[in-house]
């Protein structure tokens, strides 16, 4: 009689540690999802706020430089407040969401103001 006991204690207890291992990926699976998802978003928001600023550029003159400002600081709000709003939408963890968000905005906003302040070479012919 002990013997059964104790067998299907452990097989209880190996059912509860795979079920609580398979719990664990899953989870770090949300935060791949997130992450990944929050690095897109910023990426894609850091990528249209380089468009406007490129605009304004050619425009050349203080005032569409000045909105252009206006616009890409509303744009980097609103796709953080996007996410924050869509927090129980979105299919990742919401914490790895917003600081992929904010990480690519953030790094990918220095990278492509330093790609418009470069003179582009022109080839010669």
């Amino acid at each position: 009689f002990g013997i059964k006991v104790k067998s299907k204690l452990d097989f209880l207890k190996k059912n509860a540690m795979i079920k609580e291992n398979r719990l664990e990926g899953h989870r770090a699976m949300k935060y791949v999802i997130g992450a990944v998802t929050g690095l897109l978003w910023g990426a894609l928001v850091a990528w249209l706020n380089s468009r406007i600023s490129k605009k304004a550029i050619e425009k050349n003159s203080t005032k569409s430089m000045m909105l252009a400002s206006l616009l890409r600081t509303a744009l980097d709000i609103a796709a953080l407040a996007l996410v924050f709003l869509l927090r129980n939408v979105l299919p990742g963890n919401f914490e790895a969401t917003i600081v992929g968000t904010a990480a690519s905005l953030g790094l990918l906003t220095v990278y492509f103001a330093y790609r418009l302040s470069k003179p582009e070479k022109k080839k010669e012919e």
